[in-house]
């Protein structure tokens, strides 16, 4: 077994001065912190693997976008969860307090369907 401290891995990414550390990774799915500072911009193209985001703190707007036209565009908070399929353009934006979400990846990130990191 593994276990994991939010504050711990907070602080380790807060202190390399990146959004994103993974901190698990086996073949079916991979997890990691996303942390994003209010006023900011959320960088992220779609990726080949389904996700689940866990907002653990902050407060934001998040905007998803499907195949076919469909879009959703949603207010987001400490205790929500998201889900995002494989593909599906998707960005946080209008942050208005530093954001930090718990983001699982299935399989592991950039071991989707056509191997691409995206």
């Amino acid at each position: 077994m593994d276990a994991f401290e939010i504050s711990n891995l907070q602080s380790e990414l807060e202190r390399s001065g990146e959004r994103w550390r993974e901190f698990l990774r086996v073949p079916a799915l991979s997890a990691g912190l996303y942390c994003l500072p209010a006023g900011g911009d959320d960088p992220q193209q779609p990726h080949t693997e389904d996700e689940i985001y866990y907002v653990i703190r902050g407060r934001a707007r998040f905007l998803a976008r499907f195949g076919r036209g469909g879009e959703e565009d949603r207010e987001v908070a400490a205790g929500t969860v998201l889900f995002v399929p494989a593909r599906a353009e998707h960005r946080f934006h209008s942050i208005t307090e530093d954001l930090v979400a718990l983001v699982v990846f299935g399989p592991a990130e950039g071991t989707g369907a056509d191997g691409a990191n995206a």
